[in-house]
């Protein structure tokens, strides 16, 4: 890899260089090199861009990378990643996305993930989008994360974007069945004249089952975001969304949280809050020592924890 890739795989997978468990990198939309364990097989698709994971049943303690790193301009594409997660599983998943453009044209991954999570499974999921390069070519990140959890299975998913992608639509549609658990943790911040646009949308069918949704943003200069959930309890099930937002500047934030019961046992919460970042909490750390801007950012960096 050259200097310019091992910035990218830093940023979006904490890595300096390959792992030694099972991986996939994906360099401007062709699969580089890929590596196996001994309990997960990745498979390249014959039919379109993507791969097929396969973590075998009972896996415990491994975890899969699958880095897509995209460092020329004008390449667009939208790759399919199905994981298969077999039952009684423990493993962690990290994927993330970076965009390198220095050029006019511009630079689009899409990402299509669908998550099958075996009977029992545990997997955490974990997702960072990246932006850099001084070109007017725009980066540009679409995700879309598809998930159906069998009875008993838990999912944590942490998906952060905080530098340097001018666009993004991030859709995310989720299935659980009997007392599966669902946490979805987001982290979004955006500055100039970029656009976040979440759109999460859980369908608890399962007796037992439940869900969290937290959403975290900041939103600067004149960018945009716009945060849509939809919880649907079809079931003696429990359901919260929350977004809480910082707005600063010229910014605009939408949040449009909704739950929707389909059952009596349904118990669902939703959250939203939107606002500026309080004076007092400005001043107690300017009265320490803090500029300012120094102040802002420590108030910025602790929310978004």
């Amino acid at each position: 890899m050259d200097s310019i890739e091992k910035r990218l795989l830093e940023q979006v997978a904490d890595l300096h260089e390959m792992p030694e468990g099972a991986y996939s990198l994906r360099v401007n939309g062709a699969l580089r090199e890929k590596k196996d364990s001994a309990h997960i097989k990745i498979v390249k698709k014959e039919d379109k861009p993507g791969i097929d994971i396969y973590i075998a049943p009972g896996t415990k303690n491994e975890s899969v990378h699958i880095p897509v790193l995209l460092a020329e301009t004008g390449i667009k594409e939208t790759v399919y990643n199905d994981f298969h997660i077999g039952e009684d599983c423990d493993v962690v998943i990290v994927a993330g996305c970076g965009i390198h453009n220095c050029g006019v044209q511009d630079s689009e991954h899409s990402g299509i993930h669908t998550f099958y999570v075996g009977r029992g499974a545990k997997l955490k999921y974990v997702e960072k989008h990246y932006g850099e390069g001084d070109g007017n070519g725009k980066r540009v990140m679409n995700p879309t994360t598809v998930v159906f959890m069998e009875p008993d299975s838990y999912m944590e998913m942490e998906t952060t974007q905080i530098k340097g992608v001018d666009s993004t639509v991030r859709t995310t549609n989720a299935k659980l069945g009997d007392g599966a658990t669902l946490i979805i943790k987001e982290k979004i911040m955006t500055h100039g004249e970029q656009f976040a646009k979440t759109d999460f949308h859980v369908d608890l069918d399962g007796v037992g089952c439940g869900t969290h949704v937290i959403s975290r943003s900041v939103a600067k200069d004149s960018s945009r975001q716009t945060f849509l959930s939809h919880v649907s309890g079809n079931n003696r099930c429990s359901g919260h969304t929350e977004c809480d937002a910082i707005i600063m500047d010229e910014a605009s934030v939408t949040a449009l949280p909704q739950i929707e019961a389909n059952h009596i046992d349904a118990s669902l919460i939703h959250e939203a809050a939107i606002g500026k970042i309080a004076g007092e909490q400005l001043v107690k750390l300017m009265t320490l020592g803090l500029t300012e801007k120094e102040a802002e950012e420590e108030i910025i960096s602790g929310f978004l924890r």
